[in-house]
């Protein structure tokens, strides 16, 4: 009597171990054909997220730049150290707002350089970036502290 009930343990576990498997294989065939599919997808080329966005960011560097220069002043800190400050939240900004559109939003190589007592250079390259295109841009402003 227990091999009779033991044989059907084993089948049962048998079956399901085969349903397991076919569902797995199920599972991937269908992972790659959704793949497969998205692969014929026709290109679009007027697709200009990176030069729109480049765009947009270029517009408001400067004015969101010194503007938080400003704040920063006005809680007491020196213009140097203000500019910088403002500089790594905007550049953090834009890192974060890059995210959220799908594309990468970068400042690199940037440098503020004291032109007077009451004005500061800043340059630095914009690289904006998506799957499929990139695109440098040199920035260059003044703050006035």
């Amino acid at each position: 009597m227990k091999s009779t009930s033991l044989q059907r343990s084993q089948a049962g576990q048998m079956l399901l171990a085969t349903g397991v498997v076919l569902l797995m294989s199920l599972l991937s065939m269908a992972i790659f054909g959704v793949k497969v599919a998205g692969l014929t997808l026709p290109h679009e080329p007027a697709s200009d997220d990176v030069i729109v966005t480049t765009e947009e960011v270029l517009a408001v560097i400067a004015p969101l730049t010194q503007a938080r220069t400003d704040l920063w002043m006005e809680g007491g800190l020196e213009g140097m150290e203000a500019a910088e400050l403002a500089l790594d939240t905007v550049h953090d900004d834009l890192l974060h707002h890059g995210e959220l559109r799908g594309v990468e939003i970068k400042l690199t190589e940037l440098s503020v350089v004291e032109v007077d007592a009451n004005t500061l250079s800043v340059t630095g390259e914009l690289g904006v970036s998506d799957g499929e295109a990139m695109l440098n841009f040199d920035v260059a402003f003044t703050l006035t502290v």
